[in-house]
Order: C-alpha cells, then sequence, then structure tokens
C-alpha cells in the first residue's frame, strides 16, 4: 500500500487536509518488460525496466518488486530505454529514460537503489516505448572505473561520461555518428548495446585502469554492425559477422562476448536471426543453435544471458517465432550443442490467471527480450514477455523446469475504462491488450471472463443503474483474428457474456459493429441498449432486434439515466447542444441547456478511447455532469439549466462517486488527483509528491457504495484505488 499526505488547494476556501491510501489493484504485472538485470555486486538484488510504467527493484527481504519511478511526474521518463546496477556498489544504479523520439530524455542516477534520482537531461533522444526497446543494454559501467559509462543512442552515435553519468560527451570516433532524429512515428536501432571486458583492465578497489576492450553493437542498416576498440574508446574496429542487426551483447568474465543477431527491431516483425560467440581478440563463429535452424529458423534471439559462476554456460530466448512457439535455449559447452528447454517446461499461473484471458493455457510467452541468469546461481534464470516476467529456481541439465510468474508487486498494464456498478464487483475495468476484468477483490489477480467476444482492448464498459449485473461493452481486436462481434452483453456482472450483433448499415451496407469505435449504454433496468454507430441504434430485446434512434446524430454516445429506465441524454458536439430522450431512446430532442459555454465543440476527448464527457449521477435522477474543455458544468433538472462545477480546478479527467466528485486536472499550478464534496466549489488534493505515476491518467471514478473512494487507471503503471486514511469502510 501506498499512504500520501495531501497539499491543499480550493477556489473560494480551503478544505481540511485529507490523507489518502493508495494500492494498486492486483493484476500482476500485464504488459511488456524488454529486460531484467541481476546486480553483480549483491546477491539477490535485480532490476526490471519496461516500456512505458517504470523501473522496479526486487526487495529480497519483502520478496517483492518495488516502483521505483511512483513520485515521477515527467510522463516521457516512465518509458526505460536501459538501466545498468553499479557492478561494485551494489546502492548505486543508472537509468536512461525518455518515452520517444518527440520527448524529453534523461539519464537517472540514484546512490540508494532508486529510493531518489538525481536527474541529468541529456541531448540524444531515446525510444523506451518505441521499436527496438528490447535491444540492449544500452548503458553500460565500466567495472574497472565505475564512474566511467558509455551509452548507445538510438539517433546520435555514441556517448561517454567520466563523472558517474553526470556530464556527456559523443564519442566522434566511434564510425557509426548516428541518423538524426526520425520522422514521426519513426525510429532508429541506432547503437543497440554496449559491452565492456572486465578482463582489459583492472580494478584495484575501482580506482585501477580503466578498461580497454569495448564492443558496440549497431542496429541500424549499413555493412558493419559490430565494431571493437582496444583503447578505450579512442580508436574502433569493425568485426565481420553475420548481415544482420546487432540486437542484444553481453561479455562474460573471460572476455568473450556473445551477441544475438536479428533481421528486424522487434519486439514485432522479426524474421530471422542468429547467435554469435567471438573471442576476446574479435575472432567470432556462428553458434546459432542447430534445432531451431531445424524448425525454419524463424524469429531470432533477444535474449541472451551467461553465467558468471559457470564459464561456457549461455543462454538465449528466441521472439517472433510463432509457428514453432518461442523458446529458451542453453548451452554450457560454449556453444557447441544446445539444450531446447521448452519442451521440459511447465507454467504455473495460479496466482496471475488474467494470463489465460486469451482462451488458451499459458504457453512460453510472446517478445521474450529478456533474459538473465542470477550471477550467484546459476540455475536462476528469469526472463521477461509481452505480458510478464517467468522465473525459475531449477533450471539443470536434466528433468522438468517450473516457471512461476515472478512478478509481485509489478502492475505495468495501460487502463482503457472502468466502471463501479452500485452492486455487484467493486470494480469492472477495460485493459488495453489485457481486455478486462470483473474484480471482485481487488487485491486478487483477476481470473478471465471478457470472452464471447473476446477483444484485446476493451474500450467501453456501462452498466445498469437499477438492475447492475446487466454489463455491456465494446472493444477492438489488436490482432487480425476472425471475429462476428465486438459488443457484448452480461446479465451476471460480466462472468458471462454472450454476443452482441448489430445489422449491417449504409450504403452499400457494412458491419459498422465489428471495429469496437462505438460505444455501447444501457438503460438503468437493462432492458434498452444504444450503440452509437454512424447510425445510432437502439435494441429492447437483448439485441435480437435493432432500430433507428430518432434525433441522435451519429457517433454519438448516449449516457444512461441510472435511475430512470426511460431517461437517456447526450451531447450533440457539432451543433453545441445537450440531448434528452425520454421514450427510452426512441428519440432525442434538444433542451435548454442554459448556462453552458457556447459552443460545446470542446466537450470531451476524442476517438474510441475517449471518456465520455457527460456523466450521470448514480443516485438520483436528472442530475448530469459536464465536461466542456477544461470545465465542469452541474445539472440537477435533466439538462434544462446547468451551474458551473469546478472552481478554479483545469479539469482534464472527471468521475463520480458517493457524495464526491473526483477528477485529474490543475489547480494553483499543481497537476494531480482532486476531490470535490461540494459540488464543484472546492477541491482537495488526494494525490502527493511521492505518488505522480508519471502523470500518465487514463481514466477515474468513484464508488457508488463507498464514500471518498476512488479508482484511476493509468497509461503503464496499472490501475489504482484510493482510500481516505480515516474511511469508516474496511479496506478492499
Amino acid at each position: 500500500m501506498l499512504l500520501g499526505s495531501l497539499a491543499v488547494q480550493g477556489s473560494a476556501r480551503p478544505q481540511d487536509a485529507v490523507r489518502y491510501r493508495w494500492t494498486n489493484v492486483k493484476v500482476g504485472a500485464g504488459g511488456y518488460a524488454p529486460n531484467i538485470v541481476f546486480s553483480p555486486a549483491e546477491r539477490g538484488l535485480a532490476y526490471l525496466r519496461t516500456d512505458m510504467g517504470g523501473a522496479y527493484r526486487w526487495d529480497d527481504r519483502d520478496r517483492r518488486w518495488i516502483p521505483l519511478q511512483d513520485g515521477n511526474a515527467t510522463s516521457s521518463y516512465m518509458g526505460i530505454e536501459s538501466i545498468a546496477p553499479d557492478p561494485r556498489d551494489p546502492d548505486i544504479v543508472y537509468m536512461a529514460a525518455g518515452m520517444n523520439a518527440a520527448q524529453p530524455a534523461a539519464i537517472l542516477r540514484s546512490a540508494d537503489r532508486g529510493r531518489t534520482w538525481r536527474i541529468t537531461p541529456v541531448p540524444f533522444a531515446m525510444g523506451g516505448n518505441e521499436d527496438g526497446r528490447g535491444l540492449g543494454e544500452r548503458l553500460a559501467i565500466d567495472p574497472n572505473q565505475t564512474r566511467r559509462l558509455f551509452f548507445g543512442s538510438r539517433h546520435d552515435g555514441l556517448w561517454r561520461s567520466e563523472d558517474a553519468g553526470a556530464t556527456w560527451v559523443k564519442v566522434t570516433a566511434f564510425p557509426v555518428a548516428g541518423l538524426g532524429r526520425p520522422a514521426f512515428r519513426k525510429t532508429h536501432g541506432g547503437v543497440a548495446f554496449v559491452a565492456i571486458d572486465p578482463t582489459s583492465g583492472s580494478d584495484r578497489g575501482g580506482g585501477g585502469k580503466p578498461s580497454r576492450r569495448i564492443w558496440a553493437g549497431v542496429a541500424d542498416p549499413g555493412a558493419t554492425h559490430l565494431y571493437r576498440s582496444d583503447d578505450g574508446g579512442e580508436t574502433w574496429d569493425a568485426v565481420s559477422g553475420p548481415a544482420l542487426l546487432a540486437a542484444k551483447g553481453v561479455i562474460d568474465r573471460r572476455g568473450v562476448l556473445w551477441v544475438g543477431y536479428a533481421s528486424g527491431l522487434g519486439p514485432s516483425g522479426i524474421k530471422t536471426g542468429a547467435v554469435w560467440r567471438y573471442e576476446p581478440g574479435g575472432r567470432g563463429r556462428d553458434v546459432t543453435p542447430r534445432a531451431w535452424r531445424e524448425t525454419g529458423a524463424q524469429g531470432a534471439f533477444l535474449g541472451v544471458a551467461v553465467s558468471p559462476m559457470a564459464p561456457g554456460t549461455v543462454a538465449v530466448t528466441t521472439v517472433d517465432r510463432y509457428l514453432q512457439g518461442d523458446s529458451l535455449w542453453i548451452s554450457r559447452n560454449d556453444g557447441r550443442t544446445w539444450d531446447d528447454v521448452g519442451p521440459r517446461s511447465h507454467r504455473d499461473v495460479s496466482k496471475t490467471p488474467f494470463l489465460l484471458h486469451e482462451g488458451k493455457g499459458a504457453d512460453f510467452g510472446h517478445w521474450i527480450s529478456g533474459l538473465a541468469i542470477d550471477p550467484f546461481d546459476p540455475t536462476h534464470v528469469a526472463y521477461t514477455t509481452g505480458a510478464t516476467v517467468y522465473a525459475t529456481h531449477a533450471l539443470r541439465a536434466t528433468g522438468g523446469v517450473d516457471w512461476v510468474p515472478w512478478t509481485d508487486g509489478i502492475e505495468q498494464t495501460a487502463i482503457i475504462t472502468l466502471v463501479s456498478p452500485t452492486g455487484g464487483a467493486p470494480l469492472i475495468s477495460g485493459f488495453g491488450d489485457l481486455s478486462g476484468f470483473v474484480h471482485d477483490d481487488l487485491d486478487r489477480s483477476p481470473r478471465p471472463t471478457f470472452v464471447n467476444p473476446y477483444m484485446s482492448n476493451t474500450n467501453a464498459i456501462d452498466y445498469a443503474g437499477l438492475a447492475p449485473n446487466v454489463i455491456v461493452r465494446s472493444g477492438s481486436l489488436y490482432l487480425d483474428r476472425p471475429r462476428q462481434a465486438s459488443m457484448g452483453r452480461s446479465e451476471d456482472g460480466g462472468r458471462t457474456w454472450s454476443e452482441i450483433v448489430l445489422p449491417p448499415m449504409g450504403n452499400p451496407p457494412k458491419r459498422e459493429d465489428l471495429n469496437g469505435d462505438w460505444p455501447i449504454t444501457v438503460s438503468a433496468d437493462g432492458t434498452t441498449m444504444v450503440v452509437a454507430t454512424p447510425v445510432p441504434q437502439v435494441s429492447r430485446d437483448h439485441g435480437r432486434s435493432w432500430s433507428v434512434v430518432r434525433g441522435l446524430p451519429g457517433k454519438t454516445r448516449a449516457v444512461a439515466d441510472k435511475r430512470d429506465p426511460r431517461v437517456f441524454y447526450a451531447v450533440d458536439v457539432e451543433q453545441g447542444r445537450v440531448l434528452v430522450s425520454r421514450d427510452a431512446a426512441a428519440s432525442f430532442a434538444p433542451v435548454t441547456g442554459r448556462g453552458l459555454p457556447d459552443g460545446l465543440a470542446p466537450a470531451g476527448r476524442q476517438g474510441r478511447e475517449a471518456q465520455s464527457s457527460l456523466l450521470v449521477s448514480p443516485d438520483r435522477t436528472g442530475t448530469l455532469w459536464l465536461q466542456a474543455g477544461t470545465r465542469l458544468f452541474r445539472s440537477t433538472d435533466g439538462g434544462v439549466t446547468f451551474a458551473p462545477a469546478s472552481g478554479e480546478l483545469h479539469v482534464e479527467l472527471f468521475g463520480l462517486g458517493r457524495n464526491g466528485v473526483f477528477a485529474v486536472g490543475t489547480l494553483g499550478g499543481i497537476r494531480g488527483v482532486w476531490r470535490s464534496v461540494d459540488t464543484g466549489r472546492n477541491w482537495a488534493r488526494i494525490d502527493d509528491d511521492a505518488h505522480r505515476w508519471g502523470g500518465r491518467y487514463r481514466v477515474i471514478s468513484g464508488d457508488p457504495r463507498r464514500e471518498g473512494r476512488v479508482y484511476l487507471g493509468t497509461d503503464g503503471r496499472g490501475l489504482f484505488y484510493g482510500d481516505p486514511v480515516n474511511t469508516r469502510y474496511p479496506l478492499n
């Protein structure tokens, strides 16, 4: 649990301070972690980097992962390009942070294992959430002179620091200067990894001779993809290898370099690859597993790890090997022979059953790019996937290998939408990539129920206010799979579903309900459903038949009154007016809407993942809240009149709860999470400087049954619930 204190701001008068306890709704990882790195300086210490949810440190005493950037308010710094623990001092760790080429980048330095950070903005752009984020590691520390660091950038060549990352200079002698910043939504691989040979210098307590031999792999098009320096980076020689990108490189304690090659940046779209072994003098040989070639040579090797305790032991993992499935291969004789561990592996996901969300068993995983062998225990091996981190303590030469998710404390998901119904489970969520879940217990990983249809992204959810077991949802499929519907209806609180299918519409007729663009709404009694297709449709027989809604513009979301089954509301953005239906969505007509600003075009965000700008009170009929631009307005007469309801708060997102309204916004120059208990006249900040989560907020809602409870969905750090510390309700 995360405990925070509150800085109070108000529009008219200050309110009493409120302290909130913030806790992750448990899923158990859930997103892509490009790499995991063990500390060579202390047993039981490891770091994990994610592509949009920051970094984590494994706490061996508490047996859980500790998020290291919850106090960070800069969105871009949640995309971790590389991470490097000091090889001599277990308290020191460095990170390269930057989401993409268009956002800020920095080197983060910590002397207390990531509890606090010193931030050095840098001129070279990064791509922690771009293609190629599984390459690496780009950030390397000289084990013989640990204040000396190198960083391989994507777009601007190789860089060096001589003062523990405080300042950086470009290594102008490096043969690849960089391709420059790419066009929007494009990227480069650049200098994909830097590996420093510990045998080429001397330590003498950290102040000896710096290492002379440095390797650097390049993942940009060109004739050469691997370079070696024997004079500390002053001059560089090209090293021969396959006509593939040098994607991942690690060096063992003998100075032997192991390189995973790939035909593309990944994590998707890689067709083939190779594994090579290089002697310290530069002589290389192909050691790609023969059995992998014999099964089609599909995909590549983005996971490469060596064991310091067992020289000659190396492990690799495949990526994008879709036909045969990805696997882990291990050699104990310097790559002469390999053992495919996949066929003798077993996975127990009972503590994170969400991993079964696609309706199949727990396979070896996809997007495997992170792989590490514990430097203090060669049987302890971990690898990362697009959804979890697996680990074993029994990777031996023979016998079965049991893998379990190593994820306690990791919550790295993107939340698109959520609802807290008036009955049933306290929370129902819509996730990106993982579909969504019914959270009966907020502190346990949920089992998957969003099937029939299964959609990888859930974009909209609604519940019937008087019959909360009736849930409807719409979503989109991330993968190109056959499907008959993108909407579903549940009569048991989201535990089982039936498909909702609309008739073709338009000229020529088209199935508009297959792409997940259009939100679905259900009436208070669960009888009426409205879909905001280009020609809005209404059904009163569980979707067996449909008719056109009169007076509701196309692509306009209807919102049901939570207490009156015949009443719906909508915002006509084009005409700048509020619409009301009093005949169960058969027709809509404009109401006065006095008090609203002229023109409602700024009302809410746009796109299929946007939250509704119009919300209805869960406990009384005719009470509406509307966001127009950064302001809130409230109506208690069904939209006839509105009054300002946000004071001086500039609102980004808002949600309703029991006797309160919650918002993400800015007040008094402070961007944060806020609560009002007096219909928006005054606001109290309920997050704090230790709980910012990169400021990557997607959705917020109160709980209609628990006063003060709020649910907050982030873009990368998962889903949170917050409670006032003095709440009279037991914490879920």
